[in-house]
């Protein structure tokens, strides 16, 4: 089994990862994790998401492919100008909800609100705040973060954050987690 061969990746990713290049943006989310995404998607139907990090819309992408018609989207990214190359190539879908603000700032708004489903792909609700995402997951939802094996791009330290984020997850017991090493390494929690 190839794990990589015939991924079917949504239409819109040409034209995302040209727009991610021109960019410049280099911590675009792997197409494992985005697959993955995808296929948890699909779990939530008529579900609420919230996707914490945009960047240029790899992962929204893969996330709206497996989404049904009744589902919705809020993606957040402080970056207008990554969020543009989002807005070019997936802006048209009804259930998509694109937010440019910063992260913690959102996530405080959010008091009292939930969701089926959150993938926290940047400091917001992963390093910072992530109290406060917790909260916002439904019972039986989903909780999924990525990066978490060593990445070229980390900074001096940052091998510490990882392993505090994983210790405080492993020792919650609300969610029930599945940690994998693979592809950027993954964990996936689901809220008991």
């Amino acid at each position: 089994m190839n794990d990589l061969s015939n991924l079917n990746e949504p239409k819109s990713i040409q034209g995302i990862w040209s727009g991610t290049r021109a960019a410049g943006f280099k911590m675009a989310s792997e197409p494992l994790t985005c697959s993955l995404l995808r296929t948890l998607a699909t779990s939530k139907p008529g579900g609420s998401f919230l996707e914490l990090g945009s960047g240029t819309g790899l992962s929204t992408a893969w996330l709206l492919d497996g989404m049904d018609s009744k589902s919705c989207l809020t993606t957040v990214d402080n970056d207008e100008s990554l969020l543009s190359v989002l807005r070019n190539n997936l802006g048209e879908d009804p259930r998509l909800t694109i937010v440019c603000a910063d992260g913690d700032e959102f996530l405080r708004s959010l008091n009292g609100q939930h969701f089926d489903f959150i993938f926290a792909d940047t400091w917001s609700g992963k390093y910072r705040l992530l109290e406060e995402a917790l909260a916002l997951v439904s019972p039986s939802g989903l909780y999924v973060i990525d990066d978490m094996l060593p990445q070229p791009n980390w900074p001096e330290g940052h091998a510490e954050k990882v392993a505090h984020l994983v210790s405080t997850l492993e020792h919650r017991s609300d969610f029930r987690i599945t940690k994998m090493s693979w592809a950027s390494g993954v964990i996936l929690a689901s809220k008991l």
